[in-house]
Formats: C-alpha cells, structure tokens, sequence
C-alpha cells in the first residue's frame, strides 16, 4: 500500500468517526431537551471513546504525511491540498472538503448543546434554589410522637 493510499483509508475513516461523533452530539440533544441525565451521561462516554480513536486516526494521518513528504523530498509535511495536486488524484480534495464540512456542523452542534447543557444547569439551580426556600422557612420543631394503642 502506498504512503497516498494510506492517508486515503485514514481519512476515510476519520470521516466516518467525525459522521458517528455528529450522530452522538445530535441524540445528546435531545437527551438535553429531555433533560435525561442518564442518557446524557451515557453519550458522553461514548462521546470519549470516539473522540479519543479520532486522536489515534489524526496521529497516524500526520505521521503519513510525514512520511509522504519524506519519500517525495519534501522538506516540511505536505497539507491535503498539496497532496492533491502531487498525486492529482481528487479524491484527497473531496476528502478534505467532507472533513471541513463535518467539523463545521460539529462545532456548531457542540456550541449548541453547550447552550442547552448551561439552560440545564442554571434549571436545576433553580429548581433547587426553590425547593430549598421552603425548607429554611418552616420552623423547626421537636417534639414526641405518641402512640395510643386499644
């Protein structure tokens, strides 16, 4: 396999993970609309687990790069554009194109479910600030219970 063909099945898969980490930020917001702790929890960690084999992915992506640039003579990493037009095969800039778009719908889903986790949180402070008004109000009386058994 080739250093070319290579960043090419790397970037096919990052693109897939990107796809799968969407999908997960698009159930954490309605799980935040719902206000489903649970639920919100279960998606972080697998949140965790996809954004930590993005990390791998990118890792062997440069490391490639790298490599791609070192067997062509090139003294610096080579970016996918250039890549491109080294190789003139299409598909890195079709790639790269996909990867953008992803990135930018995720950072916007992330911003917004940010919005809606700090609507969640000031609810809950709330709801609890309310709660917690009546307790301090009642009096607080000891006293004994009888029982009157017949």
């Amino acid at each position: 396999m080739t250093a070319a063909s290579a960043i090419k099945s790397i970037l096919e898969e990052q693109i897939n993970a990107y796809r799968i980490l969407l999908d997960l930020l698009e159930k954490e917001r309605g799980y935040l609309v719902d206000i489903n702790a649970g639920k919100i929890e279960e998606i972080s960690k697998e949140k965790d687990t996809v954004v930590m084999r993005l990390r791998l992915l990118e890792e062997e992506r440069i490391r490639l790069m790298k490599k791609f640039a070192e067997d062509k003579g090139a003294p610096t990493a080579v970016n996918l554009e250039e890549l491109a037009r080294q190789t003139g095969d299409t598909a890195f800039s079709e790639l790269r194109s996909s990867m953008l778009s992803l990135l930018q719908r995720i950072d916007e889903m992330n911003k917004f479910n940010g919005v809606l986790l700090d609507r969640s949180i000031k609810y809950f402070r709330t709801t609890t600030s309310f709660f917690t008004s009546f307790t301090t109000q009642l009096p607080r009386k000891t006293g004994v219970l009888l029982s009157k058994e017949t």
